[in-house]
């Protein structure tokens, strides 16, 4: 049995006197990739905040001392035309941990960051430069837990297919436990063990893909009925069909 590292019991937040998530239990344990769906307004990136203690909230939530996080949030509020290049970014927050040079020399090899990617202004990063970005900059610090919210939001279909099998990657070569909020389903059934599903009707369910991600409870979960295609890229060609659904139905 893998080491809990993250136990959450009996979780609500509520913004005024609208409540998000209500009475929310679940646990995860080393090396899970938990997906967490939903319809829009669930609460899914209100529970990623919370999890890095950013909103207020009442339950509990309790983090294994060995827990270290990294957060690739969907959005970044800053202002890309700033005349700051990755590297200044990402050595700014190696400053602040007061790691040494090799360990950000390290992460941007890892993620295949050259020197000339390092060197590029913010606002001439292209959306997947920018978030592999993002991830080294998740990554500084060597955290076993990364949270991601949407990590591959507005990128395009090949761009997103390797920003996938790098978080694969980092999950199966270094044991990161993730935390992943998805819409695509066809990416929750290949790289999530578990899914936690989280509804604006206050409904929640935890279970791995195959008992999570049949028609029924995904009808049940959007209020509406999925829409499905087969979902195969040129290197699964020769093996099993994958399910998706289409964002812009649901």
């Amino acid at each position: 049995m893998m080491n809990r590292l993250l136990s959450v019991a009996n979780l609500s937040v509520s913004f005024g006197n609208r409540e998000i998530i209500h009475d929310l239990s679940f646990d995860v344990h080393e090396g899970d990739c938990v997906a967490i769906i939903g319809p829009n307004g669930a609460g899914k990136t209100v529970l990623l905040s919370t999890l890095l203690n950013l909103i207020p909230y009442r339950g509990e939530i309790r983090w294994s001392r060995d827990a270290r996080l990294g957060y690739v949030p969907q959005k970044v509020a800053a202002d890309r035309q700033l005349p700051l290049s990755a590297k200044d970014l990402l050595r700014a927050k190696a400053r602040f941990l007061k790691l040494p040079a090799a360990e950000l020399q390290a992460v941007s090899a890892e993620l295949g960051l050259t020197d000339e990617l390092l060197s590029t202004s913010m606002g001439e990063l292209s959306g997947g430069q920018f978030q592999k970005m993002l991830i080294a900059f998740a990554l500084l610090g060597r955290p076993n837990v990364l949270l991601f919210d949407e990590p591959t939001a507005s990128l395009d279909e090949l761009t997103e297919e390797h920003i996938y099998e790098l978080l694969n990657s980092l999950q199966k070569e270094k044991g990161i436990t993730v935390l992943l909020v998805s819409h695509d389903l066809s990416i929750v059934y290949r790289n999530a063990n578990m899914v936690l599903c989280l509804s604006s009707k206050g409904k929640t369910c935890m279970g791995p893909p195959k008992e999570i991600l049949t028609p029924e409870m995904l009808q049940d979960l959007y209020a509406t009925p999925p829409h499905y295609y087969q979902h195969v890229h040129e290197h699964e060609r020769n093996h099993e069909s994958r399910i998706a659904h289409e964002p812009e139905k649901w």
